[in-house]
């Protein structure tokens, strides 16, 4: 058993050894989690689907994408009997009320989409009737599953882009935790970069929060005040946006597209997209085909580069684009040899990550400092 107990996304990591042993595909993965029986069919009037979220649905972020799907559920299934929704679920035992309240309401599906760990899966093992999918989950069950976004691909053709546009090579980056998909984010980042820059670096500041506009401001100005002219970050709002756009350097963003906030400043965002997975999953719950699935999705399919921004020069756009076609193609730039911040070796010279490297990356590539290895 790999027991990681490391922060994940929105949760705990605790990752099975049959799931580490899975075949990778190139820029994604799909595939049934366990040889578990389909749950029965239920009638569509009949269906209660329930979503629990981590922060708040206008947060022009990351809930507000999963609040899409949702809407996305409600526009593909009108006869549905409930759609249980509940913001701000705090990472404690109040999540595993919320989602046995879940099921106590009736619930058939419930998508915990900022994971919850032991909290959700406590509910899980007991209500062995529902189905559950829990995002940046690690563990499966009869009744569970998981899905995430392969977001170190685009993340890398931003880091292209930003080699290209910093005149310093110093680059800031506004962290949440220091947990796998930040330090996923940033070493992708600080690799694109150095394929153009090899002595580009990356400062990251680390505020412990996913959404909190005013620590993600200080941040940002803190960056820039230490010399970084690009910035980059994983919030759930577009507070160092602002600011990059006040200071004159660039930024790129996650989740959706906020160009408004900084229109100058702007040169793209990680854009993610789970309508069409809840849309599916919900369905094969409704016809009695949903069983259990690891999910992480491939770059152009739930995960993206939104469109440059409008000062974004033509030539550095195609570069990275050109970049990001290698990638599409199957090519991955996660090959070694790869050193940590120590300068140990990570990965032998010659021998590219798995999917599953990259989604429990715990340790920092040469050149990013500000998270621990």
């Amino acid at each position: 058993m790999i027991d990681l107990r490391t922060l994940s996304r929105r949760g705990f990591l605790n990752m099975s050894a049959a799931g580490a042993a899975a075949v990778m595909l190139p820029a994604g993965l799909a595939r049934q989690a366990l040889a578990a029986s389909p749950l029965p069919a239920i009638k569509e009037e009949d269906a209660v689907i329930g979503f629990g979220h981590v922060g708040p649905i206008s947060d022009e972020g990351w809930t507000w994408a999963h609040h899409q799907g949702l809407l996305a559920v409600k526009e593909a299934y009108p006869k549905l009997k409930k759609i249980l929704e509940v913001e701000n679920i705090p990472y404690s035992a109040d999540a595993t009320r919320t989602y046995r309240q879940f099921v106590s309401e009736g619930a058939n599906m419930i998508f915990d989409t900022s994971s919850n760990g032991d909290f959700l899966h406590e509910v899980v093992k007991r209500a062995t009737d529902v189905a559950f999918m829990e995002c940046n989950g690690h563990i499966t069950m009869d009744n569970l599953g998981w899905y995430y976004l392969a977001h170190w691909y685009p993340t890398y053709v931003l880091g292209v882009a930003a080699g290209h546009l910093s005149k310093t090579g110093k680059l800031g980056y506004v962290a949440s935790f220091p947990v796998a998909s930040v330090y996923a984010s940033t070493n992708a980042f600080l690799m694109g970069a150095r394929t153009v820059n090899p002595n580009a670096t990356v400062q990251t500041i680390v505020i412990n929060s996913w959404f909190d506009p005013q620590a993600a401001t200080q941040a940002g100005t803190a960056l820039i005040d230490n010399g970084c002219d690009f910035l980059f970050g994983i919030m759930d709002e577009a507070g160092y946006l602002q600011v990059a756009e006040k200071r004159g350097v660039w930024a790129a963003m996650w989740n959706t597209d906020i160009r408004r906030y900084g229109p100058n400043s702007y040169v793209s965002s990680i854009l993610i997209d789970f309508t069409k997975f809840y849309v599916d999953q919900v369905g094969k719950r409704l016809a009695g085909t949903w069983a259990p699935s690891e999910q992480l999705f491939a770059m152009g399919a739930g995960v993206d580069r939104d469109k440059w921004g409008e000062k974004v020069p033509a030539d550095v756009a195609a570069a990275a684009d050109a970049v990001r076609e290698k990638i599409m193609g199957g090519w991955s730039p996660f090959t070694g040899e790869l050193k940590d911040s120590t300068g140990k070796v990570r990965v032998a010279a010659g021998q590219t990550m798995t999917e599953l490297e990259l989604y429990n990356w715990d340790w920092s590539v040469e050149g990013v400092t500000g998270l621990t290895s």
